[in-house]
């Protein structure tokens, strides 16, 4: 059994060299969408005349959602969208747009007229393509007078992603206007790197004009300079390198044996790479571990569970994404982080009222000796069920919201004609998040033991050791507290961004 453990290891770590060689040394692909795979983006530049107000509308759309809508815009159901087809979905989805976008001038709604629809893809991640969609809306108004105009933007509301609105005056003078002149973002050509964090999400204005002179142009606040978005930390960039080559991987021509072998080498070392950012229950594991005096199984009984949980999810999500165009997927997975963190918590509660009765137990039933105490547990069974269930819920929470990438590759591999392939990966992607929690607990295992010896401590730290004795108790409460607050801290910071 040892020899095949090694033997596995061995493989397992020539592939992991073998794609660390590979992502290393390959040039780069097509880039995910910077606003996430899961954005719906929007610009509308407002242009104000003293007859009429004219907006150029564009919608950047990121893969996944682009996928959804694939169907809609291939009438015939042939799996090809030509020209024609393109050209009607961009009509219809540019009335749609007209009349969720609402403008009012002088307390009096404005009626679009649209002109120049067009709707084309660009290759993206994971053989998805995104999608860009322009029209201008043009709508008489009497501006020649001093005169208020509010905007609201309702298209797509439910979808995350950039909101951007412009605003200059032809004719008239802008008075103090919120918006600025011209786009940050090059109409969504060109996102700037310090505000992809916290993206753009502006859906109003009110304006007030005033007449100007024949010709005359006036403009709102500059939209200031902005730097291209570039990576962030090291490991946040080798993390998209590593997406990307994955990606183009599963989205290659040839699929040969060995390719397949390397694409699946990647899948685990970003599932690791992903295990590594903050989140995804190292914290919580930790504490658990620490406070339920955990074991070497513990470790691997969670690490199995993420990866079951993972790839679960994923092939379900991917499943609901693929055949339901109505589907937000950022909400969905905002209501699984809610899920992930109420989970939490409740182990942390579990955990909690396991300490408490033991430190009622300990008060109660323990017997001073010469050298040492006894302390009496009088249910075995409820403590190793409680256990299991303590285990089962860290497992699922750190599996239970998937990695976007993942989803992005399941589809691409899917829409390619390559599910079995595409499954494999998100197998590798679980495997690699759950070594990457595995290795953390064994690691926080091997401290605490090594902590807790006192085979190489000094007399004096030995006659302490009574003391010491009583620490596990209190620890044990402190990190349950510490798990709940955690779980809680998960669920308030899901729940801001889905309700």
């Amino acid at each position: 059994m040892k020899r095949l453990v090694k033997r596995l290891a061995l493989v397992l770590l020539a592939g992991a060299l073998a794609a660390v060689a590979l992502i290393i040394g390959t040039t780069e692909s097509a880039a995910a969408h910077p606003l996430g795979n899961f954005s719906v983006n929007q610009y509308a530049g407002l242009t104000l005349h003293a007859d009429r107000v004219e907006v150029a509308a564009v919608a950047d759309v990121a893969e996944i959602p682009t996928m959804q809508e694939r169907a809609s815009a291939d009438a015939n159901s042939d799996g090809m969208v030509d020209d024609a087809e393109r050209s009607a979905y961009a009509v219809r989805t540019c009335a749609e747009l007209a009349r969720d976008f609402e403008v009012s001038a002088g307390g009096k709604r404005l009626h679009w007229t649209v002109t120049g629809p067009a709707f084309t893809y660009t290759p993206g991640a994971g053989g998805l393509p995104t999608s860009r969609l322009t029209c201008t809306l043009t709508a008489p108004a009497r501006l020649g007078t001093a005169a208020g105009v509010t905007v609201t933007n309702r298209w797509r509301a439910d979808r995350v992603g950039w909101r951007e609105l412009t605003a200059v005056g032809d004719g008239v003078r802008l008075i103090d206007s919120p918006l600025p002149s011209s786009s940050v973002s090059d109409r969504l050509r060109s996102y700037p790197a310090d505000l992809l964090s916290s993206a753009l999400d502006v859906r109003t204005a009110a304006l007030r004009v005033e007449p100007a002179g024949p010709g005359a142009h006036a403009g709102g606040g500059s939209a200031g300079s902005a730097r291209a978005a570039t990576g962030g930390d090291p490991l946040t960039r080798w993390l998209g390198a590593a997406d990307r080559r994955l990606q183009s991987l599963v989205a290659g021509r040839h699929l040969t044996p060995v390719v397949g072998i390397l694409a699946i080498g990647v899948a685990v070392l970003l599932g690791a790479g992903h295990a590594a950012l903050p989140g995804h229950g190292k914290t919580v594991l930790a504490a658990y571990l620490a406070g339920r005096q955990g074991r070497v199984r513990d470790a691997f009984v969670v690490g199995a569970t993420v990866t079951l949980t993972h790839t679960g999810a994923v092939l379900v999500i991917g499943l609901l994404l693929s055949t339901s165009s109505a589907l937000a997927g950022d909400r969905l997975l905002g209501y699984l982080s809610l899920a992930s963190g109420v989970l939490v918590t409740a182990v942390g509660v579990g955990m909690l009222v396991t300490a408490l009765r033991r430190r009622g137990d300990s008060h109660s039933h323990s017997h001073s000796h010469d050298h040492h105490d006894h302390s009496h547990n009088h249910s075995p069974d409820h403590s190793d069920r409680g256990r299991k269930l303590g285990l089962a819920g860290i497992g699922l929470a750190g599996g239970l919201v998937p990695s976007p990438s993942a989803l992005v590759v399941l589809l691409g591999a899917v829409g390619l004609g390559r599910v079995g392939f595409g499954v494999l990966i998100v197998l590798g992607y679980g495997l690699g998040m759950a070594a990457a929690l595995t290795g953390a607990g064994l690691l926080l295992l091997f401290v605490q033991r090594r902590m807790t010896s006192t085979a190489g401590w000094p007399r004096l730290v030995r006659r302490l050791s009574p003391l010491a004795a009583r620490v596990p108790v209190a620890a044990s409460t402190l990190t349950a507290v510490l798990v709940v607050l955690v779980g809680m801290g998960l669920a308030v910071h899901a729940a801001a961004g889905v309700l």
